[in-house]
């Protein structure tokens, strides 16, 4: 784990109330975890000379549960220039069972193999005695710029180490899992996390969100609604004139919610990403994925005639739809602050991928307030 300070640590103006871990991990049940190869660490892994950066997030939805149960999903793609598999099931059949896993671009096949095999382990007798079958969510963006992505150096073990890795508790941002190797506004970005607290009802519930940042060009950037991208023309990526990124967003409740609804929900993240900046390019493959925890139940296979769910009624569904925006612009964030410097491993001698500086962000921040009529934006 980092010992950076997170986004709403440093004091930027954020909306909403968190959970008390700000992750997806604070909707209960949910289990994240990471594992990363790193040439830096380990400089037997760039067996091609090239340096390896990349790894593997996995994310239980309903964590170590011996019973094969589904949670009800939702799958919305704002640009499509990327994967992420069993999306057509979810769209139709409206849930998902499994592991979500996310890595790199050339990784999505072993990590289906890992996901699959965890199932095929995990639900043994239940799967040895039904015409049963696995369709896992594996979601990637794009780490060649910092990693040796064409040696394809994750395999099925390595994804295997991330979802034995799954845990509740803190979750660790920046370059880590499948974010090891990835850019965010032209700097080192990665995994990013938050969360939020809603009333509905008189009860409290928790969404949260995931991200693996990689998208976004440096002018871009916007922070608490101030555009501070100009503000940081050294350390640009070298070449970099279009977007060539991508971001894979999940996001997790305990909201009792319809299939319908939680596509919804999903759609919202393409708001929360616009709040940083991007207008979700070309070359992006922004992915996002919905799901809630309520409404356990058995997979429809081995349930009767009829299922019965509770869902929330559409109309209360705004403070939902705002926490989701508000917790995917802070995780995008979180993953920024969290992440460290990495050597750029093409073009050759490119230089590093620079972090981006904390003091520096608030300065700009400080300075963007300075403008007339503007309003409020950091704690000072």
């Amino acid at each position: 784990m980092t010992d950076k300070k997170r986004a709403r640590d440093l004091g930027i103006a954020l909306g909403g109330e968190t959970g008390p871990l700000n992750a997806i991990t604070d909707v209960a049940g949910v289990e994240v975890g990471t594992m990363e190869l790193l040439s830096s660490r380990d400089p037997s892994l760039a067996t091609r000379g090239i340096p390896v950066q990349t790894g593997v997030t996995a994310i239980l939805p309903r964590g170590r549960d011996a019973q094969p149960k589904p949670v009800w999903a939702g799958q919305f793609s704002l640009n499509g220039n990327g994967e992420m598999t069993g999306a057509h099931w979810v769209r139709d059949g409206g849930w998902l069972c499994g592991p979500i896993l996310i890595t790199n671009s050339h990784a999505v096949g072993a990590a289906h193999q890992a996901a699959t095999r965890w199932m095929i382990e995990t639900y043994a007798d239940i799967w040895e005695h039904n015409h049963l079958w696995a369709l896992p969510v594996v979601g990637e963006t794009y780490d060649g710029v910092l990693n040796d992505i064409n040696g394809m150096h994750v395999t099925e073990a390595h994804a295997r180490q991330a979802i034995d890795a799954a845990r509740t508790g803190p979750v660790a941002e920046g370059n880590t899992g499948g974010g090891a190797g990835m850019i965010c506004y032209e700097f080192k970005g990665g995994t990013g996390t938050s969360s939020r607290r809603i009333m509905l009802d008189g009860q409290s519930f928790t969404l949260g969100a995931l991200v693996q940042a990689n998208h976004g060009l440096r002018p871009w950037l916007t922070v608490a609604g101030q555009k501070v991208g100009g503000q940081f023309s050294e350390h640009r990526i070298p070449g970099m004139t279009a977007e060539r990124g991508s971001i894979i967003v999940v996001l997790a409740t305990d909201i009792p919610l319809q299939s319908g609804q939680l596509e919804r929900i999903a759609r919202r993240a393409s708001i929360g990403i616009g709040r940083g900046g991007t207008p979700g390019g070309n070359n992006s493959g922004d992915i996002f994925l919905a799901f809630s925890t309520a409404n356990e139940m058995d997979l429809p296979q081995l349930s009767g005639p009829w299922r019965q769910m509770v869902s929330l009624n559409d109309e209360l569904l705004d403070p939902v739809y705002l926490a989701a925006v508000e917790a995917v612009e802070e995780a995008v964030l979180n993953a920024m602050l969290a992440a460290e410097d990495v050597a750029i491993a093409r073009p050759e001698g490119g230089g590093t991928c620079k972090a981006i500086d904390a003091e520096a962000l608030m300065a700009a921040l400080r300075a963007s307030d300075l403008c007339p009529d503007a309003p409020e934006r950091v704690a000072m």
